[in-house]
């Protein structure tokens, strides 16, 4: 799949979600054969680009290239400065966030809260693609709420202003990430628009990514919450769009050796003392659904340290290696982690 002058080595893309892609998983899910990885939102408010927040957000160092950034916010002038600001700091690709669904994103009129404002989205779109001189890409949703789905019209708004790409949450805002994607939609805008589009919702595992690129016609996937704790996904995927054959479970051993090194990357980009608490989630995301892990939760997040996290980790893992020797996940809690 290609983005403007940058051939990617797949069309699957890991989804930009905040507090969760930071350098170190947008690394780990490129590793695992994720073709681009888009940033964590940033805000467009030059008052917080000085902010320890917008600073990590925005160091790329060692980052695999092409780098993927998305900017938010609602005034046209500010996000092409915060577009500028970001390719200066090394972004290849400028992605728009119109998908937020958050509360707070949405009072501030950004994000998905764009979608109710159709001329608005034009002037930020034609503002942004005019400041820079890499692809811009717009992540959406399908509209405001089931009573104004205007995907169809965005589109068009977007293909004009010179977006490069589509990338499209098969829900409304007022949907949350409740309800099933609608896939139907993904599927007319691909119908009508010249633009790539990447489908994104409720694609869990390869034979979604297969089916879902089937119905829709889009050009590629975009996962989210389906690789939080599970970033090999991409590798399940890629080979079984390309093969038709399932990869064996990982295992224990790969994903313990996996876990670690990510805690480490962790302590390093953000400090012990604030890596240990960032850790905690991914953590728990890594070992759900696995025998034993509800009460090892609970214990590990009492830890404190570095040295006590990563010593709770190597236990539950070591003991799970005397039970199996790829990954066993349990049924109920695996549908509960994917829904």
């Amino acid at each position: 799949m290609q983005i403007g002058p940058h051939v990617l080595r797949n069309n699957l893309f890991v989804a930009p979600m905040a507090g969760v892609t930071d350098r170190p998983f947008r690394q780990l899910c490129r590793k695992f054969g994720a073709g681009l990885a888009v940033s964590e939102m940033v805000a467009s408010n030059s008052l917080l680009w000085g902010s320890e927040k917008t600073l990590r957000r925005t160091n790329h160092e060692g980052e695999v290239e092409p780098v993927a950034v998305q900017i938010a916010g609602a005034d046209p002038k500010l996000m092409a400065d915060a577009a500028r600001y970001n390719v200066a700091r090394g972004a290849k690709i400028i992605d728009i966030n119109m998908g937020c669904p958050a509360k707070k994103v949405c009072n501030a009129m950004a994000g998905s809260a764009l979608l109710r404002d159709e001329a608005l989205v034009g002037r930020i779109l034609e503002s942004v693609v005019e400041a820079v001189d890499v692809p811009v890409t717009l992540k959406f949703r399908t509209g405001w709420d089931c009573n104004t789905r205007n995907a169809l019209t965005v589109a068009k708004i977007a293909e004009d202003a010179g977006i490069r790409l589509l990338a499209l949450h098969g829900r409304t805002r007022a949907c949350g990430f409740s309800g099933q994607a609608e896939y139907e939609t993904i599927r007319a805008v691909k119908a009508a628009s010249r633009l790539p589009v990447v489908a994104n919702g409720d694609i869990t595992t390869p034979e979604q990514a297969r089916e879902v690129l089937a119905y829709t016609g889009a050009d590629g996937l975009m996962i989210g919450r389906a690789a939080q704790g599970r970033p090999w996904i991409f590798r399940e995927i890629e080979h079984y769009l390309a093969t038709g054959g399932k990869l064996p479970a990982p295992l224990v051993s790969e994903i313990h050796a996996v876990l670690v090194s990510h805690l480490h990357e962790l302590y390093s980009f953000y400090g012990r003392e604030t890596g240990v608490k960032i850790a905690r989630k991914h953590i728990s995301w890594y070992t759900k659904g696995l025998a034993g892990s509800a009460s090892f939760r609970h214990r590990m997040n009492q830890t404190e340290t570095c040295e006590a996290q990563l010593a709770a980790v190597d236990q539950f893992f070591e003991q799970t290696a005397q039970h199996h020797r790829r990954l066993q996940y349990l049924e109920q809690e695996v549908v509960e982690a994917a829904a």
